[in-house]
């Protein structure tokens, strides 16, 4: 399949940029905010945002029983920085009543990089691309604590404070990154899950 359909779940967050990026890498992107749009997609990314308020958006759209179904099914889904702890199935320092799509074993820490205001960019060694460093920006990211024996990971950062913190990892037909590669116009990333969406499809 030479150009995937893939949704942007678009209720908050970095949309318009997501769906540049991806068609960039040869996908046709368009924005999801209906159960009803999720059905015939070959894949999804879940941008960045607040994921407090996406979790809660999501449910009163009544979102979270499709994306569930469909990510059980082998869809593949994209997640940056809310859209990583949308994936995990475990999260820190959330809300008691957040809810997430889940199916990457990892425990993710909100907010693990401090506030807006300690926001940062920094380098990053991203495993399927070796040659050179991937330039990250972290609002508000979260990292990844800890994970299961089936997930690999894709990056960790480079320079202190946070040397070696996880930050980007993925399982099955699931990529997340705490990071933003739609800001950058670096589109690495981006072409990597539309690879694996043509691999999936």
């Amino acid at each position: 399949m030479s150009s995937p359909t893939i949704g942007v779940l678009a209720l908050q967050g970095d949309v318009r940029e997501h769906a540049v990026a991806l068609a960039e890498a040869g996908a046709l992107a368009r924005p999801v905010r209906r159960p009803e749009e999720i059905a015939d997609l070959d894949a999804l990314v879940i941008p960045g945002g607040e994921s407090t308020t996406m979790s809660k958006l999501a449910v009163s759209f009544g979102l979270f029983g499709p994306l569930r179904e469909r990510v059980a099914a082998g869809m593949p889904v994209y997640g940056s920085c809310a859209g990583m702890i949308m994936l995990a199935d475990k999260i820190l320092d959330g809300r008691d009543d957040q809810e997430t799509v889940g199916g990457i074993d990892m425990t993710v820490r909100r907010n693990a990089f401090g506030r807006q205001n300690q926001s940062f960019e920094a380098d990053i060694a991203f495993t399927p691309s070796p040659d050179r460093p991937l330039h990250g920006v972290f609002i508000r990211a979260p990292w990844v604590e800890s994970v299961g024996a089936g997930v690999e990971v894709l990056a960790t950062l480079e320079s202190a404070p946070h040397e070696g913190r996880v930050v980007a990892v993925r399982q099955g037909n699931l990529v997340a990154t705490s990071f933003h590669p739609e800001l950058t116009g670096d589109g690495r990333v981006h072409e990597y899950f539309v690879d694996l969406v043509r691999d999936a499809v």
